[in-house]
């Protein structure tokens, strides 16, 4: 490549690439090459003869992942349609793919790989591309991506556990080990060419793993070039994908997911994880992580591991919260307070004020039934469950941190640092200023200057606000409209005959109908904006440029988690903190917008209801979830496989068969990742008015782990294989979420349930001198909690008649809730933060991140690399001295016999 070089990504037209020739012309700018990212690249002159792959036809072996050689293992395939077979008028179009594919395939020879094609066995028009990585070649690129392998046997007995001997009783429920045999223990070091005789290579053929080959072809694929025009240089498979020159692109599965393969020496790793993981019979069984690191790759198995050790916390967390339900469920019935409220001496005799303009009065026993299963939630137990849910989620955090540790140095990423992680494709091609690195002092390109990238940070900051806001405006206009339509719905239900309706009449009333017609609203209007968000976030994303996968996926996962926090929770903050809490009181109503009286709680309170939505949300979203990653891959490849029905008495070999299978999500795990932590947030944001939350987040993730392993190991082709040293952006978010948490609950409890007003006239109003009452008790708190109202006070807007009151009791007076003690609510509110903030505190700072053991590995195989380092420059510095001595002494005997000569 010449100096004026200029790389591109775009794929444009023929008339914008020649526009685009002519202004990028113009720039002499020193740009990236693509020789400092891929050391084999020889450059192509325009218009040179390309070589073509190797044809071959079909070798008749389904299991095999080599050429037809049976030497050269297969580490990707790429899959496309013939342009020769394609319709006349197309031809121009399928003329230029096939250039650029020549192109293409051509580059990737030059630097090293080789290429076989063949035809599909199934549909004459495709054909696969065999993609092999020779041992130079992966030497090569595994020094350029710093991937860790193994320098000697670990020599570091590893602790006995204080279990051991009852290792026999937790048997059962890990993977057989006459299938997943227990690896060797290595101690590694970023692999170097020419140290290679340091390195525990015992077998060529294996020292580089399936998944090390698929990384490494994938990062030459990503960045090869497919087109020179001029000075412009385009490159990256995955372009090439978007535009159609080709189809497919995956590294392949070793076997078939439920059959071992034939031939010899395949690990069968797939069908090992599907008998003893993805199957439902080892749902009880612990996960083998190592295997699915080994297979998928660390980012895979950072994800299950994180799955796995959640739901495992979560047992203690249902446990508590089980036995929280149970004592409100056995205790409802000797509730004082609600007795009093079903009893007809005074419940029954309590008449209530109409909660809008239209409505009727109502007595106090109506709520009977509502009374008692609130106090299935609302009691003494759930205060010490919120506490302890508090303590619950700053153990997950921490302990999972020091796994997370042990997985780090177990799976060699500790040292897994942005300097060692590639650059993206994107980002090397835009780079063209210059700037000195920070961390080394040597000059390097980047694509942006200061100011450019906060103006890029600035223009994203402002887009997710702006939606943010836009989805707030969506809720506020709901709630109008839930307004507007609850009079219209109170009138016309009241003066309509439902007799059509008799069996539901008492089930159509107007808040049934006000929250169905404006949930569906709700739920249309908030699938429309995540549909249209999620393109706005990723080309946010794609606009600012990130350096690395990982920072981009950073980037991306904090932009839709702010939007998805903000549609997933708003209904639950609504009605635990806005709801019927500025409603006025009677004779004084408050209306919204001037106009529409703002709504009040349900005459149960606002807590049943935030227990309802929580429930009917986490149990319907878990349903609805699980159902769509089980049902819409699986129909997929029914309908493939129909499709393809004719072929299949034929035999199809391994490419093929992972073809059929349904490709991976652009966004990786984001999605998995998301359904997980918006649980997280139900089971720790409003577990106060929910203890069943983590028992339904339980049961949901022992199905989520074997559905998600089911789905990546039968019904999706294998995906590309990703380094991973964390959870990325989801552990400071997760963090975030359990600060917000001890916010929140303390203010349901405060604010939202009665807890606070209850215990005030337990320990003080119950007994004297404000009470009459010898001992503490809740007799009478129920008179204690209302007021009196006049009617004859109402507001001139009230469409309330007199016809509506009991004829037993008094038109003149009936009863209001009062206002709580604020002091003592605020009081509780803060207190109960501070303290369970400084326990957070304690426990974080006592729980060292990092375990002792994992500590002392880090330091032996640190010294073991220096060693070896040591070593390898010490004899270099011989072999040099010792070649400087060879060469005096043979200038010395030349010399010598130039002088007898003479």
């Amino acid at each position: 490549m010449s100096e004026n070089d200029i790389l591109e990504m775009d794929s444009l037209s023929d008339t914008e690439e020649e526009r685009g020739d002519a202004e990028l012309g113009m720039i002499d700018e020193e740009v990236v090459y693509p020789e400092e990212f891929l050391p084999t690249y020889h450059s192509i002159r325009e218009g040179a003869k390309v070589d073509k792959a190797q044809q071959a036809e079909f070798n008749g072996k389904p299991d095999s992942l080599f050429f037809n050689d049976g030497v050269r293992r297969i580490d990707f395939i790429l899959v496309y349609e013939d342009e020769d077979k394609k319709d006349f008028e197309k031809r121009h179009t399928f003329a230029r793919r096939l250039r650029r594919r020549e192109y293409f395939e051509a580059s990737l020879m030059k630097m090293g790989v080789e290429l076989e094609a063949t035809p599909s066995v199934v549909d004459d028009k495709l054909t696969f591309l065999k993609i092999h990585m020779p041992w130079d070649v992966l030497c090569t690129y595994a020094e350029v991506l710093h991937i860790k392998l193994p320098i000697q046997v670990n020599d570091l007995s590893s602790r006995p556990s204080p279990w051991r001997y009852l290792s026999w009783i937790a048997k059962p429920f890990y993977p057989s080990e006459d299938l997943i045999r227990k690896e060797t223990e290595f101690f590694t070091a970023p692999f170097e060419k020419d140290r290679l005789e340091y390195f525990y290579v015992k077998d060529r053929d294996i020292f580089f793993t399936p998944s090390m080959r698929s990384r490494m072809a994938y990062y030459i694929l990503s960045r090869a070039p497919y087109e020179i025009r001029g000075s412009i240089k385009k490159f990256g498979m995955n372009k090439l994908l978007d535009g159609g020159v080709y189809k497919a692109a995956y590294p392949l599965h070793d076997c078939r997911f439920n059959v071992r393969s034939s031939e010899e020496g395949c690990p069968n790793e797939r069908y090992l994880l599907y008998e003893e993981w993805a199957h439902p019979k080892s749902f009880y069984k612990m996960q083998p992580l190592d295997l699915i690191r080994k297979y998928y790759g660390e980012k895979i198995g950072i994800y299950f591991a994180w799955l796995g050790f959640y739901t495992i916390m979560l047992t203690l967390a249902a446990a508590v919260g089980l036995g929280c339900f149970i004592y409100g469920y056995t205790t409802k019935d000797t509730s004082t307070w609600s007795n009093e409220v079903c009893d007809p001496n005074i419940g029954g005799k309590l008449v209530m004020c109409p909660q809008c303009d239209s409505c009727n009065y109502w007595p106090l026993i109506s709520t009977c039934d509502t009374s008692k299963k609130l106090c299935i939630f609302d009691n003494f137990g759930t205060l010490v469950f919120a506490v302890f849910m508090a303590v619950w989620v700053t153990l997950f955090l921490e302990f999972w941190k020091r796994y997370q540790a042990e997985l780090e140095y177990e799976w060699d990423t500790v040292e897994f640092l942005e300097q060692e992680e590639p650059p993206r494709p994107e980002y090397e091609a835009k780079c063209v200023y210059e700037r000195k690195n920070p961390v080394t002092g040597v000059k390097e390109k980047v694509p942006y200057t200061a100011w450019g990238r906060c103006v890029r940070v600035s223009i994203g900051m402002g887009t997710v606000l702006f939606w943010i806001m836009l989805i707030l405006a969506s809720i506020v206009a709901i709630t109008v409209y839930r307004l507007a339509v609850f009079i219209t719905f109170s009138t016309k239900l009241r003066n309509t005959d439902l007799k059509d309706l008799e069996p539901l009449k008492e089930y159509v009333t107007p808040q049934m109908a006000t929250s169905v017609t404006a949930s569906i609203i709700s739920f249309v209007v908030i699938m429309i904006l995540n549909v249209l968000y999620e393109r706005v976030a990723i080309w946010i994303t794609d606009f600012e440029l990130p350096r690395t996968k990982t920072d981009y996926e950073n980037s991306l996962t904090l932009k839709m988690f702010l939007f998805q926090f903000v549609n997933y929770y708003s209904s639950c903050f609504y009605i635990a903190f806005a709801k019927g809490k500025a409603v006025g009181y009677p004779g004084k109503p408050v209306y919204l917008l001037g106009e529409y009286r703002n709504e009040e709680c349900d005459p149960g309170g606002c807590l049943i209801e935030l227990t309802t939505q929580l429930a009917i949300i986490m149990g319907g979203k878990a349903i609805w979830n699980n159902i769509q990653e089980v049902l819409l891959p699986w129909v997929k490849n029914l309908i493939f496989r129909h499709c393809n029905s004719a072929a299949s008495e034929k035999v199809i070999p391994r490419w093929e068969q992972d073809y059929q299978l349904q490709p991976s999500s652009k966004l990786g795990l984001f999605y998995e990742y998301l359904e997980m932590v918006i649980q997280f947030g139900f089971v720790t944001l409003f577990v106060a008015s929910f203890p069943l939350a983590p028992v339904l987040a339980l049961i949901n993730n022992l199905a989520e782990i074997r559905i998600d392993a089911w789905k990546i190991t039968t019904q999706f082709r294998r995906i590309v294989p990703e380094k991973a040293q964390d959870i990325g952006a989801w552990q400071p978010i997760l963090q975030g979420i359990a600060i917000l948490a001890v916010a929140t609950n303390a203010m349901i409890i405060a604010f939202t349930s009665d807890m606070i007003p209850r215990l005030v006239y337990y320990w003080s109003f119950s007994v004297y001198p404000y009470g009459d009452h010898p001992d503490n008790t809740m007799e009478g708190y129920i008179n204690s909690s209302l007021s009196v109202f006049n009617i004859s006070d109402f507001h001139s807007r009230s469409l309330v008649t007199n016809t509506s009151i009991p004829s037993n009791f008094s038109s003149s007076l009936v009863t209001n809730t009062s206002i709580p003690s604020n002091f003592s609510v605020f009081f509780f509110f803060v207190s109960s933060q501070h303290i369970v903030y400084f326990t957070k505190f304690i426990l974080s700072y006592m729980i060292p991140d990092v375990p002792y053991a994992v500590k002392e590995q880090i330091k032996r195989e640190k010294y073991l690399t220096q060693i070896i380092l040591h070593e390898t420059n010490l004899k270099l510095v011989t072999r040099r001295l010792k070649n400087g001595d060879d060469e005096i002494l043979s200038n010395e005997e030349s010399e010598t016999v130039d002088m007898n000569i003479s």
